[in-house]
């Protein structure tokens, strides 16, 4: 298990193997200790940190793993210029309390000749299916990959990517992997943006513009709190154009869902969610709210 200085420094384990990975948690579980699990794909920032707080709060050791994954970028998308900062990731992981953490090599996950994949249909081929395909195949495999790895207890995961968060819940207990998926509130700046890494990519104009997505999605709470279901698709109609007023340059969706399948509604009463899509310039950004009960 290689450590490197900034590791001897902080306590923070970096392992690259997953060999190496396997036998830390080996270690751990023969002392009878609990574990946790936080996937990203680094650019660490407070919503990442809030799942790690988590993770320490409820059990006994924390693995956080960073792999910037390939296979969930389409071939137009920001894979070569998605930010990275490894150094940075593994202080800020110290001071938040993690053992672990779990960073290898493109080759270490997908070895020369693995063609194995895990789908996760209907679910996975909605909204952000529609918009990325192959996207979800790609967030399923690696998931996979990573909690057979580390045989976590519980893996968390933000709600601020809500459809990927239903779509881990139901692959997970689809094959029967023995680890509990929580999901976690969004973690959002003062003006209500919800954090992501790729906030980075905005202007300073885009930056002032991209609040309207979270206070839209609230305006669409209301309006279908108020009129039922039967004034969704006129409230999601409505949400899009006043994005685009706002200054977003094209939107994706917004779709009031079911919290569970992501199906449309047919009343309101049951856990729902809506979730939104929109671009400002080259960034894409995406939140979601609870409806009703989730």
């Amino acid at each position: 298990m290689a450590l490197t200085a900034t590791d001897m420094a902080t306590g923070l384990d970096t392992i690259r193997r997953v060999r190496d990975l396997r036998a830390c948690v080996a270690s751990w579980r023969g002392a009878g200790l609990k574990v946790g699990l936080v996937p990203t794909m680094g650019a660490l920032h407070g919503g990442h940190f809030s799942l790690v707080r988590r993770s320490v709060a409820s059990l006994d050791r924390t693995i956080v793993t960073l792999f910037v994954n390939p296979r969930q970028f389409g071939p137009n998308e920001d894979f070569a210029r998605y930010p990275r900062d490894e150094a940075g990731d593994a202080a800020a992981l110290a001071r938040q309390g993690a053992q672990v953490l779990f960073a290898p090599s493109l080759e270490e996950m997908y070895p020369e000749g693995a063609v194995t994949t895990v789908a996760v249909p209907d679910i996975g081929d909605l909204l952000e299916g529609e918009f990325r395909p192959g996207f979800f195949t790609g967030v399923a495999t690696v998931v996979a990959k990573l909690l057979i790895q580390a045989a976590p207890d519980v893996a968390f995961f933000g709600e601020k990517d809500f459809q990927q968060l239903c779509v881990i819940k139901r692959m997970a207990t689809d094959l029967d992997l023995p680890v509990t998926i929580e999901g976690c509130p969004i973690v959002r700046e003062d003006d209500g943006l919800a954090l992501s890494s790729r906030n980075a990519y905005l202007s300073a104009e885009e930056r002032k513009r991209a609040p309207a997505l979270h206070r839209i999605l609230q305006s669409v709470v209301t309006r279908v709190r108020e009129g039922g279901a039967g004034c969704v698709a006129a409230a999601e109609a409505l949400a899009a154009r006043e994005l685009l007023v706002a200054g977003f340059e094209k939107v994706d969706y917004v779709a009031v869902r079911d919290a569970s399948s992501l199906a449309p509604i047919a009343s309101v009463g049951a856990p729902a969610r809506v979730l939104a899509a929109a671009w400002l310039g080259r960034t894409r950004l995406i939140d979601n709210l609870p409806l009703s009960g989730s």
